[in-house]
């Protein structure tokens, strides 16, 4: 029986996805949680992937077309079974069927562990949580779904990982031998209305992709809403190479990346509770105060610029901090980032430095009221004492709206995160 490739449920008011590029043609093998497409919306690419192993017998939808979710993509099922042209999951072989063999009643929810025996799980599973089942080799019919109707959540699959280790393995369940197959569909090629990655022509229009339509469009709308100032400081960041040294090895071995990212959040977190004025939104009513400081680390991608968020970020030490950033830095690189994971934010950040830069002047977030723009970190010559010395330095940036904040007051916030880094203990 084949399984449906459905327009997976992308988010809170995400009610459409676009089909960006099929990773696999009719015809080819896909393995289970194998990624084998990309969906885009006006907020993230990411990959969809296969819920169940077997071969691509038919695309429904082609590259560049929008469809609502929950809408059919494609079907995934055995060699020889012919799909139908609805794209119901019911197939018909196109061999003899060998003897039938019983199955488990399927239901819409999936079914938890009972008394220690697995139950197959036949609900749908996001992107996210199929990546992590992949990479742990998890069988999901071990999970145990906390989500709505039962669906297995990215919090269920990491519990179950962590205490994996305490559980004996799970023996293998046999599985009906497939039908001998007759006739492979032959491979159909979905054209695509747009290349995966365009190409600059000179002469040529690069057709514009959701991202890059709704970077541009927020963008615009930032300079048209906020008046935008900018203020620039130097950082000694030798205090935290010192501590960074020291620990990075640590940090390792608890599987974390200790890179000078996360003493910046640090650093800004502590700020903005000390300055919450610079963790709020404009309104006509009034100036509001977020309650909690949510962090948003831009971070540029093929397709434009993405800002994943690191939620309840002033509950966070550094060791967490670092965990998250590599996370949802590794899954925005990988076009794996759900719409959840860049929504919410209070304040953001951008990490200009990576690329050589040395300062910038930021656009603002909308709504939030600011963004920090951290240049390149490089040795350079400073007097210290009237000595000279060297010392690794970054040019940092503070972009506010003049509506909120002053002067006085954007270079106090700015000033403590500077405190907090030239001091690190």
């Amino acid at each position: 029986m084949a399984t449906k490739v459905i327009m997976p449920e992308m988010g809170e008011g995400v009610v459409e996805g676009t089909v960006s590029r099929w990773l696999k043609q009719v015809g080819e093998t896909v393995d289970q949680y194998e990624p084998i497409l990309e969906i885009e919306t006006d907020k993230v690419t990411t990959e969809a992937t296969a819920e169940e192993a077997g071969t691509l017998l038919e695309i429904l939808i082609p590259e560049g077309e929008t469809v609502d979710v929950g809408t059919v993509l494609a079907t995934i099922g055995q060699p020889g079974e012919t799909p139908q042209q609805n794209g119901g999951s019911t197939i018909k072989a196109a061999a003899p069927e060998p003897k039938p063999v019983s199955e488990p009643v399927k239901t819409s929810a999936p079914t938890a562990v009972a008394n220690g025996k697995p139950q197959r799980y036949t609900g749908r599973i996001s992107p996210v949580v199929g990546r992590i089942a992949a990479e742990h080799d998890v069988d999901l019919n071990l999970v145990n779904g906390t989500g709505r109707d039962g669906r297995i959540t990215k919090k269920d699959i990491l519990a179950f990982v962590e205490q994996r280790a305490d559980q004996p393995a799970p023996q293998p369940q046999p599985t009906p031998p497939p039908a001998t197959p007759q006739a492979v569909p032959k491979p159909v090629t979905v054209s695509s209305s747009r290349p995966a990655t365009p190409t600059a022509v000179p002469g040529e229009v690069v057709p514009l992709n959701n991202m890059r339509r709704a970077i541009a469009e927020h963008m615009v709308r930032s300079k048209h809403t906020s008046p935008h100032v900018t203020t620039v400081f130097e950082f000694d960041f030798t205090a935290v190479a010192r501590h960074r040294a020291a620990h990075k090895a640590q940090f390792a071995r608890d599987g974390a990346n200790l890179t000078f990212t996360a003493y910046i959040v640090a650093a800004t977190v502590e700020a903005l509770k000390q300055h919450p004025m610079a963790n709020s939104t404009w309104t006509e009513d009034g100036i509001e105060l977020k309650r909690q400081i949510n962090v948003g680390m831009a971070a540029a991608i093929d397709d434009g610029l993405i800002v994943p968020v690191i939620k309840g970020a002033d509950g966070m030490n550094l060791l967490g901090l670092a965990r998250t950033i590599n996370d949802l830095t590794e899954r925005a690189r990988n076009k794996q980032l759900q719409p959840g994971d860049v929504q919410g934010g209070t304040f953001s950040i951008t990490n200009h430095g990576t690329s050589g830069s040395l300062f910038a002047t930021p656009i603002i977030n909308q709504p939030q009221c600011g963004i920090l723009g951290v240049g390149k970190i490089e040795k350079r010559v400073k007097v210290i004492n009237d000595a000279i010395a060297i010392r690794p330095l970054a040019y940092v940036s503070f972009t506010f709206d003049h509506r909120i904040l002053d002067g006085k007051t954007a270079d106090d916030f700015v000033s403590t995160i500077k405190d907090v880094i030239e001091n690190w203990q």
